[in-house]
């Protein structure tokens, strides 16, 4: 049985760049065109000045600026330590969905996944 391809190893086909610890990688109220993939380093995402989750090596965030295209970020994403990012705008996602469907379920499980620890957060 073939092993399902893993989302990074998608985004690593795609250009990446890099950022220093601190750095913005995007903010609250921003337009968004790409989602990331972590290749190296940790990032953290900020809810109102609040660090709520971390992001690691493997993990993919920005999926919502896809998926709701004309919708604004709702987080703010700073590189804890310094990064290589990989980037997937969204003709690339599309494509990358429409031609492996495990690609489209790893991210919709990714999005659940955080969806489900910000409830938990939230709940607390």
């Amino acid at each position: 049985m073939l092993q399902p391809i893993k989302t990074i190893e998608i985004l690593q086909n795609q250009p990446d760049q890099s950022f220093k610890a601190g750095d913005v990688i995007f903010e609250t109220g921003q337009k968004g065109h790409v989602m990331y993939g972590v290749i190296e380093g940790e990032l953290e995402v900020h809810i109102n000045d609040h660090a709520i989750e971390t992001i690691l090596p493997g993990d993919i965030f920005g999926v919502g600026a896809l998926v709701h295209q004309d919708e604004l970020r709702t987080t703010t994403v700073i590189a804890k330590t310094d990064c290589k990012l990989a980037c997937l705008d969204r003709e690339h996602f599309l494509f990358a969905v429409q031609q492996t469907p495990m690609f489209a379920l790893q991210v919709m499980k990714s999005y659940s996944d955080r969806f489900r620890r910000l409830k938990d957060i939230v709940t607390l």
